[in-house]
């Protein structure tokens, strides 16, 4: 702990201000950055009252200096705030990036400027407008201003001292119709500002404005006879309704405001942000802030709102929020909606918020199922004494009743969990009767044949559903593959989970609570459960079609139809006349209905 006396002189002389306070440990190391309304009271906090959170009661062990900055307002004490955490990134503040990595549209200060994406501000009169969280929509907007207006790409300098000279000559975009080439005076920097003008009011979400101004000089072309010029002015306006109809979420009159919502769980907090003009959404992002405090949702929505008004450049008045806030900023109105549209925004923004919330709690459950997933695979490594790590796993199981329909099954799991596109069953070929070791040998054979033909990777663990006879009967298919020794191999029986190797007559018992028993179980239900479910679909369909095959004139592809259409005997017999001639004609049709008399 701190010598108390020390900080209890430090805070002493600490104003009743509004501020930012600094805290520092033994080696100057800043530790973290607050703001207050009332520095003393806020820092005095810290060191009177019991601390819940474990973090922040290590936090305050480390204080050993304190410093601070008053400032004319809370509003200035939360800039300051910001920018401090930004450029220190202190250990125990939510981390802030900038949005120096973030695609502008830039509109080049420059005779007849260009228009496009670049990450890097140059201060040279351009205008840049961002940042966008999305390159594919800033080459959809990019886009869709050419289509709009024929707007040149090249980098040449046109000035009219060089135009008037003849210096350049048109490329192909001027033959293609994409540019009207100003570079040999065929377009005028005059018209060619008001594309431009356009283009920024469209960006700043303006469209009415612009589409009010074409239909205007629409009407003058229409007056003067001139209808191709037109038409052409007609496009676009059909365009901008469309953009305008697929961009607007709520009611136009919804114009220039800020929208910020939050949603957390107790170690990170994403914060929505959607600027909305003339009812559309015209910038959107959602911040992520890892707690390491005891942070607020209010405390972590205010501090979001003044970095995300910062990096997209928002001087909007008005600000839709999802919590009450108390307002700092006397220029801005915050509001929290009840209903309506403006509820209606909040409800999106909220919705975007949640969304990465359960992206982001799915990927910590991935992440920490991958590292039981490694912790299992390595125990049971170790348990079986094992040379490889069993990461790729088969699992094989036969079924037959009374040597009728006998099948087999084979599952594979892969990092521990059931890699169910690999599953495969088999219809057993070569054995007669219920001869269960034979039908293993046989699967087991087919299986790692076919594997070593396509050249497909082998499993580093086979388990084999029975004792030492089906184990054996499966090692036997591993000799004859030349593939004994390079793939390991086990056998589980059931009655006291007894796991048996090769050539060895003593079983291993595990644990009973073992996560690697806890794994071959499931491999080995898995194995029976897909191997009863084929089983059972065998004896189904051997049934089914018996019964349709007794009938004269309908031969099995017949039944086979009618049976995976149907799906039952019964279905089959309930059907309408007419739906049974659209699928087998007439004449079958009706020596179904026969029998069915």
């Amino acid at each position: 702990m701190p010598a108390l006396t020390h900080i209890a002189e430090l805070i002493k002389n600490i104003p009743n201000k509004a501020g930012i306070y600094q805290y520092y440990d033994k080696k100057e190391i800043l530790l973290y950055i607050g703001k207050a309304k009332n520095l003393k009271k806020r820092v005095s906090s810290y060191f009177t009252k019991t601390q819940e959170h474990g973090k922040t009661r290590v936090l305050v062990s480390k204080i050993q200096d304190i410093k601070y900055v008053v400032v004319v307002s809370e509003m200035d004490a939360l800039l300051l705030e910001n920018n401090l955490i930004k450029k220190h990134q202190p250990k125990y503040n939510v981390m802030l990036k900038d949005g120096k990595t973030y695609p502008w549209i830039c509109i080049k200060n420059e005779p007849f400027p260009r228009i496009f994406q670049t990450r890097t501000i140059v201060k040279d009169g351009s205008a840049y407008f961002g940042p966008y969280t999305s390159v594919r929509l800033v080459k959809t907007l990019l886009d869709f201003f050419h289509q709009l207006y024929p707007l040149r790409n090249c980098t040449l300098k046109l000035s009219d001292e060089n135009i008037k000279a003849d210096k350049f000559k048109v490329c192909l975009e001027y033959h293609m119709g994409n540019c009207l080439g100003p570079c040999i005076g065929g377009q005028k920097n005059t018209d060619y500002q008001i594309g431009i003008e356009h283009i920024k009011q469209i960006i700043k979400g303006d469209i009415k404005s612009v589409i009010q101004h074409l239909k205007t000089t629409m009407l003058r072309f229409s007056e003067k006879m001139e209808f191709e010029k037109a038409q052409s002015i007609k496009q676009k306006i059909d365009l901008l309704n469309n953009y305008q109809a697929k961009s607007t979420i709520v009611n136009p009159k919804i114009n220039d405001v800020d929208v910020f919502t939050i949603i957390s769980d107790e170690t990170t907090a994403f914060i929505n942000y959607l600027k909305i003009n003339s009812g559309a959404i015209i910038q959107a992002h959602t911040l992520e802030l890892k707690k390491k405090l005891d942070e607020t949702e209010e405390e972590l929505l205010k501090l979001a709102m003044v970095e995300l008004r910062q990096r997209f450049n928002s001087t909007s008045k008005q600000i839709y929020c999802s919590h009450s806030l108390e307002n700092v900023w006397k220029d801005l109105s915050i509001t929290l909606p009840k209903i309506g549209d403006k509820k209606q925004l909040i409800d999106l923004s909220l919705r975007n918020a949640k969304y990465m919330l359960l992206d982001h709690q799915k990927q910590k459950m991935n992440n920490k199922e991958r590292v039981d997933n490694k912790r299992v695979i390595e125990q049971l490594q170790k348990d079986l004494r094992l040379l490889k790590r069993p990461r790729h796993i088969e699992c094989f199981d036969n079924s037959n009743i009374q040597g009728n329909n006998p099948v087999a099954a084979c599952v594979v799991f892969k990092n521990a969990k059931p890699s169910k596109k690999d599953y495969r069953h088999f219809n057993i070929k070569t054995v007669v009767g219920p001869d269960d070791f034979a039908s293993m040998e046989e699967v087991v054979y087919r299986r790692y044949k076919r594997l070593l033909g396509e050249e497909q990777p082998l499993p580093e663990l086979i388990v084999i559903d029975g004792g030492k006879g089906q184990l054996s009967s499966a090692v036997k298919s591993l000799d004859k593959l030349n593939l004994r020794g390079k793939i390991s191999i086990i056998g589980i029986a059931k009655r006291l989970e007894e796991i048996y190797f090769p050539g060895d007559s003593v079983p291993l018992y595990l644990d009973k609570r073992s996560e690697s028993l806890k794994l071959i179980q499931q491999l080995r239900d898995e194995a029976h459960r897909f191997c009863i479910t084929h089983h059972r679909k065998q004896r189904n369909k051997e049934s089914l079609g018996t019964s349709l095959d007794m009938i004269e004139g309908i031969g099995p592809k017949t039944v086979e139809l009618l049976m995976s259409h149907f799906g039952s005997v019964k279905q089959v017999m309930e059907a309408k006349k007419e739906e049974l001639i659209t699928l087998i004609g007439k004449s079958k049709t009706e020596k179904i209905l026969t029998a069915k008399k």
